[in-house]
């Protein structure tokens, strides 16, 4: 941790000092050009872009209705959603989730969740009204953001409009039918040559939604968000930024886990600073800094279990981290990062139980027990890195990238069974992971994509140090183990993406293969007993280890035709098959073959859509993790949006027209509810919204 504390000191004295030393040198100028901090990873620059990456739909300009943070990743091809009720949702690519995908806000920040069952991922802590658009790098191919298993997902929030001086700001508020459900927003910015400052404030109020059977489902919540962002611009090439976030999640439902959230409270800080124009092989130096706290309370007292047994559990997460990065050019053809980067995760909390009833008999007098969750561990993470991008010609980019990260770990609380178990000590790893890609200009209206990736990642903390607790899908208990070797991913890849002269049609294509050394799953120890209720089923826990043999391979494709110049159709498929050799089975949590057909009419005042959704069946389950084959299901989504004045924009929409009952393969089973057995969380039927926005 000292080492930790020292490094992150080191890298903002310097991110201050290089700007004090450069303040000097450069002269304000009267009409600022505001720099472009590193928020952003994708610009839609071909040659500069990274390789096998998209941009979604830029939800402020087309919003028709309310968000939930799943319909952030919904839409998005090849993307599926973990659902643990209407609040706890993980984002899922390529059968890739949790820590095997890089999440992040702006080009690095990072809020890592406190809670043991992922009541509150990374995606709860901001409002998806903010989200101006996400970013996507399909795989392991690029080192420049952080260790990265199976890709990069980048959620930027709106950006402070630099065209226009002065005060101006938006309001919005929607509404669900589906569990009556609200949310609103206001945002204000003030914006002058050297400074702008953006604030705003949100409240979201979701009830329980019913199924297509006209079941209702336990999963309202409500949360409060606020954020600030300040810019200040130095000179004409240097700006410094600070976000500022806070959310707070109250009174949310789980169906699908044995608890529910009391409060979930998260405060987030980042800094960001860039330098531009240094010299003429030296172009910019970028510094960044963030910190984040989350404080999680969860209980059982609305739950059956709660008459045999109270419990609840207090936890709470830290998350520091930081990045220095210098672009260099030392030829015209050779565009080179190099940079340091360094995240600490740490995490403590304990459970309280007061049991009341034990083996079946009622006690005289209730006993109390404390539970060790996090048992005080942390993990921090040290990389350095440096990524190439070499266009060999007019047509053709060369990139290749080398990355090595210091994974240094330790528990520093252990429960006694769990020193018994292990020799426990600080642990240090040293992972390599790389990159090479090339991207062909075959015409201009034809690319060609091919890369090899290896990410890396260490374990996390629960399949590290987790202790008897029931974190899966299923009813067991699960034991880490902190000797687990680092996963690796080879990823192979090749796309191809065009349009016609007239881009009346387009399309892309991406085929990838996966190989998987050390992949991480939790196999039942029979060797081993419950610790906590045991004499229930299943009596022996799950302990995570390492396979040898496991792979994926799958594709995306889309295609689109424009028509009747404000027509369009378009066609998106989506399939990932993933072997588990050494169970014989799939690797869990894989998503089933999917297909989106959608029929659009666009103008600048009025657009509308209707996507019809085919879900197929899934067979290749995982039955070690709790899986049972998924029915296929087809729903139908129409959206319609239109911008009646210059500053407001309306939109409605109608979700699963024909209130199919459904649930998703990646849906969690219903847990401790006392109307529900054991069986996947059945996703909401029809439900109508309205959405309307203000701009001034």
């Amino acid at each position: 941790m000292k080492i930790f504390y020292s490094v992150l000191l080191c890298m903002l004295i310097s991110a201050v000092s290089f700007s004090q030393e450069k303040n000097d040198k450069v002269n304000d100028t009267t009409v600022q050009k505001h720099v472009k901090l590193d928020e952003v990873l994708i610009t839609g620059n071909v040659k500069t872009d990274p390789i096998h990456s998209t941009v979604s739909n830029k939800y402020a300009e087309k919003v028709v209705q309310p968000k939930n943070v799943a319909d952030l990743f919904n839409d998005i091809n090849g993307f599926s959603v973990i659902k643990r009720g209407n609040y706890a949702i993980d984002p899922s690519f390529r059968a890739s989730q949790y820590e095997q995908l890089n999440i992040q806000y702006d080009g690095g920040t990072k809020a890592m969740h406190a809670c043991p069952n992922r009541m509150d991922p990374i995606t709860t802590h901001i409002i998806p009204e903010e989200i101006s658009k996400i970013e996507i790098i399909k795989g392991p191919y690029t080192v420049r953001y952080g260790a990265t298993f199976g890709g990069v997902i980048n959620m930027v929030t709106q950006k402070t409009d630099h065209l226009e001086s002065g005060l101006h700001g938006k309001a919005s508020a929607g509404y669900e039918s589906n569990g009556g459900s609200f949310v609103n927003m206001v945002q204000l910015q003030y914006i002058q040559n050297k400074y702008d400052i953006v604030g705003n404030a949100g409240y979201r109020d979701f009830g329980n939604y019913e199924d297509g059977n006209g079941i209702e489902i336990p999963s309202s919540f409500r949360s409060t968000d606020y954020g600030v962002k300040f810019g200040y611009n130095f000179t004409v090439n240097q700006r410094l930024q600070v976000h500022w976030r806070q959310s707070f999640g109250r009174d949310v439902l789980h169906a699908g886990l044995p608890m529910d959230t009391d409060y979930d409270n998260s405060s987030i800080l980042s800094l960001d600073y860039k330098l531009t124009n240094i010299g003429k092989t030296v172009k910019s130096f970028t510094a960044k800094a963030y910190y984040s706290f989350v404080d999680h309370l969860m209980t059982n007292y609305n739950r059956p279990t709660f008459m045999m047994m109270e419990a609840s559990s207090a936890v709470e997460a830290t998350t520091i981290g930081g990045k220095l990065e210098l672009n260099w050019k030392p030829s015209e053809k050779l565009n080179v990062f190099s940079g340091f980067d360094a995240m600490h995760i740490g995490r403590d909390g304990g459970r309280t139980r007061l049991v009341k009833i034990m083996n079946g008999n009622p006690l005289p007098m209730p006993m109390t027990f404390n539970d060790r969750v996090w048992q005080d561990s942390y993990i921090d993470d040290f990389g350095v890195f440096t990524e190439a991008k070499w266009s060999t010609n007019n047509t053709t980019i060369v990139t290749a990238g080398l990355r090595y990260d210091m994974v240094i770990s330790d528990i520093k609380d252990p429960d006694d069974d769990f020193a018994a178990m292990y020799n426990l000590e600080q642990r240090t790893e040293h992972n390599v992971s790389g990159t090479v890609s090339v991207k062909k200009l075959v015409s201009d209206n034809f690319i060609l994509e091919a890369a090899y990736g290896r990410g890396v990642r260490s374990a996390n903390m629960i399949e590290r140090y987790i202790n008897h607790f029931t974190v899966g899908q299923d009813p067991y208990e699960y034991i880490g183990n902190p000797n687990l070797d680092a996963e690796v991913n080879n990823q192979f890849e090749i796309g191809f993406k065009g349009h016609t002269n007239l881009n009346a049609f387009k399309y892309a294509v991406s085929f990838y293969y996966s190989s998987f050394e050390n992949y991480i799953v939790a196999v039942v120890d029979e060797s081993l007993n419950r610790k906590y209720m045991p004499m229930a089923q299943p009596r022996n826990p799950k302990v995570f280890r390492n396979l040898d043999q496991a792979y994926k391979t799958g594709f995306e494709a889309m295609a689109q035709v424009d028509f009747l110049n404000d027509y369009y159709f378009k066609t998106e498929l989506a399939y990932v098959y993933a072997k588990n050799k050494d169970l014989s089975e799939s690797l869990p949590l894989t998503a089933p073959f999917t297909t989106k057909i959608t029929l659009g009419f666009e103008r600048e005042k009025f657009w509308a859509n209707a996507q019809y959704n085919i879900t197929s069946k899934q067979e290749n389950i995982a039955e070690s993790f709790g899986e049972t084959e998924t029915d296929g299901y087809q729903t139908l989504d129409i959206r319609i949006g239109v911008k009646p004045f210059k500053n407001v924009t309306f939109g409605v929409a109608a979700l699963n027209v024909f209130d199919e009952a459904y649930n998703n393969h990646l849906n969690f089973s219903f847990a401790n509810q006392s109307d529900f057995g054991r069986t996947p969380i059945t996703d909401p039927g029809r439900n109508l919204t309205a959405f309307l926005q203000y701009k001034f």
